[in-house]
């Protein structure tokens, strides 16, 4: 723009010109968003896992490289609103007349947020400058396909398999149309004997993740809708039926914040997380959002319903249960369901690694495939919480141990960079809280974790129970990850034999062990499983604690196909089930 059009002017006509760059930049992010979501369709036929796995990253990294060209394209006049920034509330009004009537407007304004504090480096939050509230208008609908059961439920499912876009290369349609309506007739029987399925409504595009291919749909009786999620995945014979979910458990799991994001087409965003919570009414909305891929929707969302619960409660914010950490200061409001991380300026031995190699590490959790063991941890910046509502303790240990970080403005304690993650009940804690049964399958839903992680090139570093926690379905998901990584960066050996009881006896090691040596005979003694459960362990995992295991789940990763290791997951799933 030529000075003639700068917003220092005050003029109407420069703060429009800026208020339509912006929406034009979110607007061609929108459009290359869906561009690379609408191609996981094709990779899933073609079985181009590789490239699913590279637009699954582009899109991630898609937002804040659209949020940098916004910046850019208006660096002249962004500029004079770094000195002078009374403009921008006009800018702020005009954009927001300008965004309310299209398909998903609360993406406009977080869009327009995000510009807003990169420009000023706003602390917190200010209503002069940026949105602090939804605009709760929706735009558009969900395309719905409509199948009229009339009885008979196998005739519904065939004609429904009959319009998938695999249709002609899904391997046994009657085996998987029986299977299908058996698992919708047996929930019926079970939970809803009084009534019959009328219809199924079915989200016409396709949910893409990894190398499945989800049906998400619901069946409509006379007086209410149960969820019904149908898995597909793709292989040399051919596109099979995985699976169908037909309770809000299991589809509340397969949307959880523990999972990577879907790739689905969705016209409009917001009417989809509508219908989506009518299958899971309990899932929190931001959620829904991050795990339909819209990742700073959800944070926007989240933190919304943070500054309401901060409205509405008067307790305090305390440490979080569990051992305390050496590289992160961990808090929660106990009246709520978030716990903040917030990284130490020194780390305690034996700790060595840095602030940017944790940095560094979360980012890569962010990327990488989460196999549903993984909480998706999201990233704050400058964010502001009532200095009051902290335990003094906590308030000391966060001015005193991360003072790098963390200061006090005014009656406000802000910390420059967190993590927020659900709050889960550590596993160390729940094995020694919960009743004998439950304890059992954590430990060995501990075990699965650790093979679900490694069937996803995963390796956790930190295998302590404590760095694990228990979800509300009882699922082990990992949540410390400043020593995670690839699992083919790990060396794992064989504990030699010493050639004297000296040598064995002694404290040190009496061979060389390299940086990146693991050596799994010598875990079970660390890893603090209470005594009862560690024989249950042994049974159903004992494996694990032999390097061999590992070695072949490496040459497994770097010969197989991505496909074969997919199957594996989805078979425990379904033993699961069948237990």
């Amino acid at each position: 723009m030529d000075q003639s059009r700068t917003p220092a002017d005050g003029s109407d006509r420069a703060a429009t010109a800026i208020a339509a760059v912006i929406a034009e930049h979110f607007r061609a992010y929108n459009e290359e968003f869906g561009r690379i979501t609408r191609r996981a369709a094709s990779h899933f036929a073609a079985r181009d896992w590789r490239a699913a796995e590279r637009d699954s990253v582009a899109r991630i990294e898609l937002y804040e490289r659209c949020v940098g060209g916004c910046l850019a394209a208006l660096a002249d006049d962004l500029a004079a609103l770094r000195v002078d920034r009374r403009p921008w509330p006009e800018i702020k009004r005009i954009y927001a007349r300008l965004v309310d009537d299209r398909p998903d407007p609360d993406f406009y304004r977080t869009f327009f947020n995000s510009v807003s504090r990169d420009l000023f480096g706003t602390v917190g939050v200010d209503p002069d400058l940026e949105f602090c509230a939804n605009s709760g208008r929706t735009a558009g609908g969900v395309p719905l396909r409509l199948y009229r059961v009339s009885g008979a439920l196998p005739a519904a499912v065939r004609e429904l398999f009959a319009d998938l876009p695999f249709a002609a290369q899904l391997h046994d349609l009657e085996t998987a149309v029986h299977r299908v309506s058996a698992d919708i007739g047996r929930y019926f029987d079970a939970y809803r004997s009084s009534a019959s399925p009328e219809s199924i409504e079915c989200v016409e595009p396709l949910f893409h993740r990894g190398h499945s291919a989800f049906l998400v749909a619901r069946v409509v009786d006379e007086t209410a809708v149960t969820p019904l999620v149908i898995e597909f995945s793709n292989g040399e014979s051919g596109v099979r039926l995985v699976g169908a979910m037909v309770s809000r458990i299991e589809v509340g799991s397969l949307f959880g914040f523990e999972r990577s994001y879907f790739h689905v087409d969705l016209p409009a965003v917001g009417a989809a997380i509508t219908l989506l919570r009518t299958l899971m009414p309990r899932k929190p909305i931001d959620e829904l959002y991050t795990v339909l891929g819209r990742a700073k929707q959800g944070k926007t969302e989240r933190y919304f319903a943070l500054r309401k619960h901060l409205d509405g409660s008067i307790d305090s914010f305390v440490h979080a249960p569990g051992e305390k950490g050496l590289v992160m200061i961990v808090f929660t409001l106990p009246s709520h369901d978030l716990v903040f991380k917030v990284i130490r300026d020194r780390f305690g031995a034996p700790k060595r690694t840095t602030r940017e190699e944790v940095v560094d590490r979360y980012r890569f959790v962010f990327q990488h495939d989460r196999a549903g063991r993984l909480v998706d941890a999201q990233e704050f910046k400058r964010l502001r919480l009532p200095r009051e509502r902290f335990m003094p303790a906590l308030a000391e240990e966060l001015l005193n141990d991360a003072a790098r970080t963390c200061r006090i403005d005014g009656e406000d304690l802000t910390i420059e960079h967190c993590y927020v993650e659900r709050r889960l009940r550590p596993l160390n804690l729940f094995l020694r809280e919960a009743d004998p049964a439950a304890a059992e399958a954590a430990v060995i839903d501990y075990g699965q974790a650790l093979r679900d992680l490694a069937a996803s090139n995963v390796f956790p570093g930190d295998l302590m129970p404590k760095n694990f926690g228990v979800t509300a379905h009882g699922d082990v998901v990992f949540y410390d990850y400043d020593e995670i990584c690839l699992l083919d960066e790990c060396v794992f050996r064989d504990l030699p034999t010493a050639p004297s009881a000296e040598e064995e006896a002694s404290a040190e090691p009496w061979f060389y062990v390299g940086p990146h040596d693991v050596f799994p005979e010598q875990w079970l003694p660390f890893l603090s499983i209470p005594a009862p459960l560690q024989g249950v362990f042994l049974q159903r995992h004992g494996e694990l604690l032999t390097a061999e295991w590992w070695r072949r789940m490496q040459r497994s990763l770097a010969v197989a196909p991505p496909e074969g290791r997919s199957a594996d997951r989805a078979d425990h799933r379904e033993g699961q089930q069948a237990e």
